[in-house]
């Protein structure tokens, strides 16, 4: 019988569970954890099987004085072994419900042209993809590991 999935929203009671995820670029900081939580403009949802953190899908709030609140998708990572299950889909519906219940008024992320798999879920949950969008960075932001 196979492990059910829950999909749940990160906050301090079950935020120990990120510890040794494998659904993250590099290891969990704790203090980065905790600064995260703490930041209420800071969303994470997170998939669990048998009490192990198996995807998350992350993203933040963004205010500006002359608009209206704006959400950044920041990542989304499902475990290898776990992939083509769904996982991603129900993460990221949860994440744009949560973006939407907060009064957020435009969704965005941004992803790698060659990331198919990314770009199929995007659209398939009914993402735009826009042309013409120029990222520019500062101190490495955008190098492999960072």
């Amino acid at each position: 019988m196979q492990d059910k999935i829950q999909i749940r929203h990160l906050g301090a009671e079950n935020a120990w569970l990120l510890e040794g995820a494998d659904v993250f670029d590099h290891p969990v900081d704790l203090v980065q954890l905790a600064a995260f939580i703490a930041d209420p403009g800071h969303e994470m949802i997170i998939a669990v099987v048998a009490g192990k953190i198996v995807g998350m899908a992350s993203g933040s709030v963004l205010l500006h004085p002359d608009k209206p609140p704006a959400f950044l998708i920041s990542e989304v990572g499902v475990s290898k072994d776990m992939r083509l299950r769904g996982i991603g889909t129900a993460l990221l519906r949860r994440l744009l419900q949560l973006a939407r219940a907060r009064g957020c008024r435009g969704i965005w992320l941004a992803t790698e042209a060659n990331n198919a798999a990314a770009r199929a879920l995007y659209r398939k949950l009914g993402a735009r993809e826009t042309q013409d969008v120029v990222v520019c960075d500062w101190d490495g932001a955008m190098d492999e590991g960072v």
